[in-house]
């Protein structure tokens, strides 16, 4: 039995469905209604070997900032419900990932401490232009930290090198994603919580 969390959130600004297993195959449906998060959302889920779901209908009339932000909320606090207590999870997880000049590398701790460090180089054009609504690039980072507060997790997330804003910002969900799957992944060896405090 897959470990699953569902989250329904709906405020003024938005309708939210999201739903994990985080013991899936990588399928993905993602309508968000934001172009270019559909398509990080989908590596998301492909690269972390998680069965997702992310619904979203929100204000796109004043942009896509609500829209992201409720949908990164809901996924940390799915993926909170689908971890459970960790018990029996190697709980840290590292991954670098290349995607041609770019490389990001990203390290997870479910700690149950939601704490966020995250560089990325100076420069990034103000959107990243999808197939609807525009990506700003300032949600990147603020994606990782909405999921690492309501996830309860540590994030380091740290971009060394790249040119092309698209890759840059993929490979930084990619990396998370693997982190986050090496974390989750069950160790054979490790029968309770990972933590001498006995709890995380």
């Amino acid at each position: 039995m897959g470990r699953m969390g569902r989250i329904e959130r709906t405020t003024a600004e938005t309708k939210v469905l999201v739903e994990i297993d985080l013991d899936g195959a990588g399928s993905a449906d993602i309508s968000t209604g934001v172009g270019f998060f559909d398509h990080m959302l989908g590596s998301f889920a492909k690269h972390g070997l998680f069965d997702l779901t992310a619904h979203v209908e929100g204000d796109l009339h004043i942009d896509s900032h609500h829209s992201v932000e409720d949908a990164a909320i809901a996924l940390g606090q799915a993926f909170a419900e689908a971890a459970g207590d960790k018990a029996g999870t190697r709980r840290f997880g590292d991954a670098m990932i290349p995607m041609d000049e770019a490389l990001v590398s990203a390290a997870v701790d479910l700690s149950g401490r939601p704490y966020l460090v995250h560089n990325e180089p100076e420069g990034a054009p103000p959107y990243l232009i999808g197939r609807d609504t525009a990506y700003a690039t300032t949600l990147t980072r603020h994606v990782f930290e909405s999921f690492t507060y309501h996830a309860r997790v540590a994030m380091h997330v740290t971009v060394h090198g790249g040119r092309d804003w698209h890759h840059i910002t993929e490979a930084q969900y990619k990396a998370v994603a693997r982190a986050l799957r090496a974390a989750v992944e069950l160790d054979p060896r490790q029968s309770g919580v990972p933590s001498t405090k006995g709890v995380l």
